[in-house]
């Protein structure tokens, strides 16, 4: 029998996602996968009630259905504060995992270098593998995650032809500010790059930050893919609705890729999913509010058990350094978590490109029931841990 491609030995599988199949096997309190245990907003799922009995429920154009872009465009007009044409500037993709893949495929040829901030959102990695490129690691560094300038400038001189910015920032909950947008721009116009940008967390920050969109600061949208989903800020996230937004040039490879990708996403899901891209401003006002009171909820237990952490500005991500327990392997680390304490995270190695084993990554897109047991089983974790191994 011939031998399978060489791409995938270069990458494993998901570790979050294994991580959730562990918590399913031992019924720990999933902090691990970043999805709710809470519904969609009432209108939302009316909407998609009343799809199921009149449709669409067929193809849709393949790079999204009219009525949806629209009102996509008209939503992100509004908040990224540049234009964006709906039949120009959009590709609806199959969540913003879709949409990841198809801008760097686009952006990128086989062998082109491809800068990627560590800590990172564990597909990135992969997504360059297999796009062909080559990825150039720069270090974020704990505990506040911030880069340092000269390093980031010895990798744009190594000529890369994208950077991707994960902003607000998964696993670390980190906001960039303007400040620190604006030196990535400087750079990425110098050497001539494009910026691919995940901002799924747009709307989940926390105050005094705030979120700026990086095609949005001058001279960016020209060279930005912007992708993005309505997962999180809906909590929908098994809808797999996601988007790219750029310049028409490059859009018109985007939706080639994303054609041959998927062919397109759910039809009867975008009709739906219209009645929330026209919520009004009243309910991202409320979605903050919601998932401040959450992280304060949580960060609470974290302090009650006297455990140490990044306090994120973003996301609904919290990492958690666990260094004080001799941890020399996070993934047994998590495993045992799962099973003796009850609740499962992601052990943070699985983000690093630096052999960084003191982390561990919880969610808190939870019900504050779900939060609350949770930490009041992590409040037993120094009870438990004379039975870790590595001690």
């Amino acid at each position: 029998m011939p031998s399978t491609s060489q791409r995938t030995s270069h990458f494993t599988e998901s570790v979050i996602r294994r991580m959730t199949r562990v918590a399913n096997a031992c019924g720990a309190i999933n902090l691990s996968q970043g999805f709710p245990d809470f519904d969609p907003p009432a209108e939302l799922q009316s909407a998609l009630e009343k799809v199921s009995r009149t449709g669409p429920h067929q193809y849709a154009v393949t790079w999204g259905a009219p009525n949806f872009r629209q009102a996509l465009a008209r939503k992100q007009s509004r908040w990224m504060g540049i234009p964006v044409d709906a039949d120009e500037h959009l590709v609806v993709t199959c969540g913003s995992t879709e949409a990841m893949m198809a801008a760097m495929m686009t952006a990128c040829n086989p062998g082109d270098k491809v800068i990627v901030f560590s800590p990172f959102y564990e597909n990135y990695g992969a997504d360059a593998i297999l796009a062909g490129a080559e990825p150039i690691y720069v270090p974020l560094r704990p505990p506040d995650f911030r880069f340092d300038p000269d390093e980031l400038r010895r990798a744009f001189e190594q000529r890369p032809k994208a950077l991707i910015l994960c902003n607000p920032s998964n696993p670390t909950g980190k906001v960039f500010t303007r400040l620190e947008l604006e030196a990535i721009a400087h750079l990425a116009e110098e050497f001539d790059v494009f910026v691919i940008t995940d901002e799924v967390y747009e709307h989940i920050v926390y105050a005094p930050h705030a979120h700026v969109y990086f095609a949005s600061l001058p001279g960016m949208a020209a060279r930005t893919l912007s992708c993005s989903s309505l997962s999180k800020t809906y909590s929908i996230t098994g809808w797999r609705l996601g988007y790219v937004i750029a310049p028409a040039a490059i859009i018109d490879g985007v939706r080639k890729v994303h054609d041959f990708l998927t062919v397109g996403a759910a039809a009867p899901l975008q009709e739906a999913a219209v009645t929330a891209l026209n919520f009004p401003d009243a309910y991202y006002e409320q979605l903050r509010a919601d998932y401040t009171a959450k992280r304060d909820l949580f960060l609470a237990g974290l302090d009650a058990a006297g455990l140490r952490y990044t306090r994120p500005a973003g996301a609904y991500y919290v990492m958690v350094d666990v260094s004080e327990f001799g941890v020399r392997d996070d993934t047994a680390f998590c495993e045992w978590l799962a099973r003796t304490v009850g609740v499962a995270a992601v052990p943070g190695s699985s983000f690093f490109h630096e052999p960084i084993q003191q982390f561990i990554r919880f969610h808190f897109a939870k019900r504050e029931a779900t939060l609350r047991e949770a930490t009041r089983r992590l409040a037993d974790l120094r009870r438990h841990v004379a039975g870790w191994p590595a001690l």
